[in-house]
């Protein structure tokens, strides 16, 4: 078990984990908050509430496998993402590889998750936000599928839209992965958390 429940360790933060969505009640449980789910369950797994504010964000400290963790849910809307995951960058002097960003994936079925090293944005504006602003893509990311959009739907209202009562569960089963595989990625082993985890 990655995880210990205790005060974080002393010194500076190491790493930073960043789930991405959307602030305010109305947008509780829709698809572009699968990042702020999953954060949700890494909180309660490790006992701590994501609940200072600061870096625009929603924050707290931690401790996984030996190293001191930033927890954040930024408040700057999706689309904004980059403004505070770069400042709390800047504040602890954090390099791209790591801060791990988790977020929702529409080419993926809901449940489905997929760990990539670095990448491009894939059309995704709150990562686009984060590479333009930090000026990096080389930052690990675990995408939450969400499900494909219909063909009927406009993209926004369907990232938007909520999960149904089956697709909830399925996600919340594929937060509780992604809760693993930051410990493995934080140790240093993402390579077994992709073998692991990654759909095929």
């Amino acid at each position: 078990m990655f995880f210990k429940r205790k005060e974080p360790l002393s010194g500076s933060v190491e790493y930073i984990v960043v789930g991405l969505g959307n602030a305010g009640t109305k947008y509780e449980g829709t698809r572009h908050n699968a990042g702020f789910i999953a954060l949700d369950h890494l909180s309660q797994q490790l006992g701590v509430k994501i609940d200072r504010i600061k870096f625009k964000s929603l924050v707290t400290t931690c401790t996984i496998s030996d190293k001191k963790v930033l927890l954040m849910k930024p408040s700057t809307y999706m689309n904004n993402s980059g403004l505070a995951v770069t400042e709390a960058m800047n504040f602890y002097k954090i390099p791209p590889e790591n801060v791990i960003v988790i977020f929702d994936d529409i080419s993926l079925e809901t449940g489905k998750m997929r760990i990539r090293r670095k990448g491009s944005d894939g059309g995704h504006n709150g990562i686009k936000n984060i590479i333009y602003l930090s000026g990096s893509d080389q930052f690990p990311r675990i995408k939450l599928g969400v499900g494909h959009k219909p063909e009927k739907w406009d993209l926004a209202d369907w990232v938007l839209s909520h999960f149904t009562e089956s697709e909830y569960k399925a996600l919340s089963e594929c937060a509780e992965k992604a809760c693993e595989a930051v410990g493995l990625m934080i140790s240093g082993q993402t390579d077994k958390a992709m073998n692991l985890f990654n759909t095929k």
